[in-house]
């Protein structure tokens, strides 16, 4: 993991197309612009984890699933 100080109004670069700006510093709590191109999705961490998770769920199929899919076709 790299790790940055960085001040108010002060940027990182990732790559050549996502910047990242510190917009405000309050307490305990830091404000971030990101910059993007639309085709990066961004994410906060626990959207992107519900979001992993129900793809998962979802995606699953359960072995009753299956007995069931067989016999609808072979009827």
């Amino acid at each position: 993991m790299l790790i940055l100080t960085r001040r108010l109004g002060e940027s990182i670069r990732i790559g050549d197309d996502i910047t990242v700006l510190i917009t405000g510093v309050d307490q305990n709590k830091v404000k971030i612009g990101i910059t993007s191109p639309r085709h990066i999705p961004i994410y906060r961490e626990e959207l992107y984890l519900k979001i992993q998770q129900e793809n998962k769920e979802a995606a699953g199929v359960n072995e009753g699933d299956l007995d069931e899919m067989l016999e609808l076709v072979t009827d």
